[in-house]
């Protein structure tokens, strides 16, 4: 929040909420005193109106800002850029860890500058939550909690203590520790407020609480009405240091619901559906807003599952304003009175209160869904958009196996069976989407229940985990009875935190996994979670599939996805009978009556001491002193190469002679095939440094958690075992073609060599560049293998922003050019004809491309700089950089 509002429109106003009096700056009255009405406003730039007239300054903020928000309405689009002013940061430990040693580093920067280190700190609260790096090593037994949990702390002991010496060392910094759920149900259940509230100059001020995010599902947090969304560690960082988020004034998408869920249809299957028709639709880069009178019948949770993946349908977020339901869950999870009555009292007097009688707002486009026509669905087996009803399942398996490959088997070593094409071997409730919502959590325990009552239990091939996103889950499922089923059929408890969904599904045993290898199997996996692009959830699974937490127990039942569960049985009962789906599903008035015993006392007593963290936890050694002490022989924690304080640069075009092209893409290429994730293989260059450092491949641990080591990270960048480099030919993996040569080898040790050879490169791509979470080393990366600029056809949001933000430059062919009109085979210079001339957000700049027959062709590209603070981020090397440089004069 900026120390002082100018206050242009007369806005300051006084409250009073269970007996505590606040000022806020009252959307009305700034209506009243010249800024025209706003009343019809969708509720997203509401509340980012309240922002800009809280924190008008006269600089970042001004009040022509303020009127082209206002004046949104008249055209509902706007080309106007502005600053948005988070109330806080909300981190995980695979993006925070990066993000903290960036802020060690800084201080390191300013001390070599003769500046006082406690400059860098974060300037609003940053929550970190340590949720990314259990790994589902046992399962389907009941020591696997325990056994996962000392694993986490024995691999993750070194970042683990550094991120303790940042919770002492940094001002504004908290850390919940290992073993207490995901940031996003985290958040959800304890962290927001919905109304935010702080003293400043001896008043207290009450405003909308609002966040970004180091992880792209940030947005579940919009099921609560808190506006917020996920953006690159890189955004992060400028944020806590007290920089704004420039943005140009959104496009805000109406969905309205209609109508009431059917018997038997999940939240799960109504994301599914809203996911695939707004990915149709085209939402990138928008807000979408929920309104209309099945809101009504949707729970918080069920409008958290909903926001959570608007990553997956391409937009900045998905917000529910605030009602009724809001007051309930805060109620609910254990938020003291005085909260709940500020929200209401707030939420009334500013108009973002929502019934099912007011005038709807006024959006720029407007879609529609009636609940009732939401089918039970799952989606894959690569991309979460790409839904599938229930009964088409069979089908869209046996259309994703290689041709002539439907009958392949193999023998699993050591028993009586085999694993066939499409047989189920991970079946994983993992947190984040869905284990937020008690409705589909006592579902699946119900189906657990009937089953093993039926006598079904899942099949041996099949990996079976429940990592839920918070403790309370565990709570209600124990009391429920239920968990004592779930465990039957080998869903016990593996950890809290992101599994199987980051890609921590852990290793198939041993000859399950050679009958994968061995049979060139296209296995599958089913889970709860939201993401399941190639390479993603396991290196040996092709196929993943998004699914309810109940149907992932059934399909752990069924042992295979080339199944109709809507006809054919899942298995033989003790009597020797077929059962059904049907036969085990459970009714919505059994759930109902389930979810009725979540109480508020089990949220209070689960994060009553949220902070305090596992004996484990607590004894770690933690160094001392305002700068950290690096260790150069660590392979977890060291200090990057980003930062150096320099004059500040002018805002001039690039030129970029004789680039040669590192990779040539596809669509659809996302942070998941740039950005280091999953399990570091022994024989690729990350692998290889370890190993030259005496690591041996049983310690690896995974990339995420060696995110603060720069030379890990680059040598993981490109290297997913799923990319498909077109100058490759047709090899899968990190490689690539070193030119004029023509030799084939690993995109690292490519880019290293031009590196020294003084070759600049760039990245050429399809659409959707850069989809899936918001990876800064996927820019990061970018930036050390020594690409200048990536040219795409389009971007998704967060990655562009991200490789502005480390210096690297976006440019974007214009419409009906693209790599394959221009029938490029990665052989070919670019040249980029800046000129020298001053560099403008959204203008063009031509590209030269020199062909190996001497002709050369002359090229348009649209320079995706999009602000003009984009501009001096860029100008400056990067986003840090820049702040850096601001900070220290």
């Amino acid at each position: 929040m900026a120390k002082f509002s100018l206050d242009s429109f007369r806005s300051r106003r006084s409250l009073e909420a269970g007996g505590v009096r606040y000022d806020y700056f009252s959307l009305a009255a700034a209506s009243e005193a010249g800024l025209g009405e706003v009343t019809r406003l969708p509720f997203t730039l509401k509340v980012l109106l309240e922002n800009l007239l809280r924190t008008e300054d006269g600089a970042a903020v001004t009040a022509d800002d303020i009127r082209a928000l206002a004046g949104w309405l008249q055209s509902r689009r706007s080309e106007h850029e502005i600053a948005f002013s988070p109330a806080r940061v909300l981190m995980q430990d695979f993006t925070g860890v990066p993000a903290v040693v960036d802020l060690a580093a800084m201080r390191d920067a300013v001390v070599r500058a003769g500046g006082d280190p406690q400059r860098i700190n974060p300037q609003i609260p940053v929550d970190l939550v340590i949720d990314h790096s259990v790994m589902v090593d046992k399962y389907a037994m009941p020591e696997a909690f325990q056994f996962n949990v000392e694993m986490e702390m024995e691999r993750n002991r070194e970042r683990y203590a550094f991120l303790r010496w940042g919770q002492l060392a940094f001002d504004n910094f908290r850390v919940v520790p290992p073993g207490t759920g995901i940031c996003h149900q985290v958040n959800l259940e304890y962290l927001a407020r919905t109304v935010w509230s702080e003293e400043r100059d001896g008043t207290r001020i009450a405003y909308p609480d609002t966040l970004v995010g180091t992880d792209s599902h940030t947005t579940m947090i919009n099921g609560l009405a808190v506006l917020g969304w996920g953006v690159g560690g890189i955004e992060a960082e400028a944020a806590m240091l007290g920089q704004p988020i420039s943005m140009i004034i959104p496009e805000v998408v109406g969905f309205r619901f209609l109508g009431k869920l059917r018997e038997g249809v999940t939240a799960t299957d109504l994301v599914l559906t809203v996911t695939e028709q707004l990915r149709k639709f085209g939402v990138v880069g928008k807000f979408v807003e929920f309104f209309g009178p099945g809101l009504s019948q949707l729970s918080l949770a069920d409008r958290a599952t909903i926001g959570n993946m608007s990553p997956e349908y391409g937009a900045t977020c998905g917000f529910f304003p605030i009602d009724q339901e809001t007051l309930n869950y805060l109620a609910l999870t254990g938020r003291d009175d005085a909260t709940v009555a500020l929200v209401e009292k707030y939420a009334k007097v500013q108009g973002l209160w929502r019934t099912d009688d007011m005038p709807d707002p006024l959006f720029t486009d407007v879609l529609e869904l009636d609940l009732d026509s939401v089918k039970p669905s799952l989606a894959g087996p690569k991309r979460p958009q790409d839904r599938v009803d229930l009964d088409r399942l069979r089908q869209a398996t046996e259309a994703a196996f290689p041709a002539g490959e439907e009958g392949k088997s193999a023998p699993v070593p050591g028993t009586d069976f085999a694993v066939r094409q499409g047989d189920v071997v991970i079946a994983a409730i993992t947190s984040c989407t869905n284990t937020s919502n008690p409705a589909v959590m006592m579902g699946a325990g119900l189906l657990a229940k009937k089953a093993v009552e039926l006598g079904l239990s899942q099949k041996p091939w099949v990996k079976t985990s429940l990592a839920p996103g918070s403790k309370v889950v565990t709570d209600y499922l124990a009391k429920s009875g239920l968990q004592k089923y779930l465990d039957q059929i080998g869903f016990n408890l593996v950890g809290y935190g992101c599994t199987t969904c980051i890609g921590n599904s852990g290793p198939l045993t041993g000859p399950i996994a050679e009958a994968v290898d061995a049979g060139k199997l296209s296995v599958s996996a089913v889970l709860s979670g939201n993401r399941n692009f190639e390479g993603r959830i396991h290196p040996q699974v092709k196929l993943s599939w998004l699914a309810s937490p109940p149907l992932v127990v059934a399909y752990a039942l069924a042992g295979t996805t080339r199944i109709d569960l809507s006809s054919e049985p899942l298995g033989t009962g003790k009597k020797g009978q077929p059962v059904y789906l049907k036969d085990i599903w459970p009714t919505n008035a059994e759930i109902a009556e389930l979810v009725k015993s979540v109480s508020a006392a089990m949220f209070r007593a689960k994060y009553a001491d949220v902070f305090h963290g596992e004996p484990s936890w607590r004894e770690l050694p933690v160094p001392e002193g305002e700068t950290y002490a690096w260790d150069d022989d660590s392979t977890y924690v060291k200090e990057p190469s980003f930062f150096e304080l320099s004059e500040s640069a002018p805002a001039r075009v690039p030129t970029i002679r004789q680039a040669r092209i590192l990779a040539l893409l596809g669509d659809s290429i996302t942070t998941d095939h740039i950005s280091p994730a999953g399990s570091i293989r022994p024989d690729s260059p990350a692998g290889k440094y370890l190993q030259e450092r005496k690591i041996s491949p049983a310690d690896f641990n995974s990339y995420g958690s060696r995110r603060g080591n720069h030379e890990v990270m680059m040598r993981g960048t490109f290297a997913n075992i799923r990319l498909k480099n077109e100058m490759a030919k047709g090899k899968e993996g990190g490689f690539t073609r070193h030119l004029p040569d023509g030799a084939e080898t690993t995109i690292f040790d490519a880019a290293m060599r031009y590196a020294e050879e003084e070759v600049p490169l760039v990245i050429v791509a399809g659409k959707e560049y850069g989809t899936g979470s918001s990876r800064d080393w996927a820019a990061k990366g970018t930036l050390l293998l020594g690409v200048k600029a990536v040219i795409a056809e389009s971007y998704e949001r967060i990655h562009r922003s991200n490789l502005v933000g480390m210096g690297v430059l976006p440019l974007q062919f214009t419409k009906g050019v693209n790599r394959q009109s221009l029938k490029l085979d990665g052989s070919e210079l670019v040249d980029l004809l800046g000129g020298g001339g001053e560099l403008r957000p959204g203008q063009t700049l031509m590209a030269r491309i020199q062909r190996g027959d001497g002709s050369q062709e002359e090229v348009e590209l649209l320079v995706r700089i999009d602000t003009a603070n984009e501009i001096s981020y860029y100008v400056n090397g990067g986003i840090l950089n820049y702040v850096l440089q601001k900070l220290m004069k």
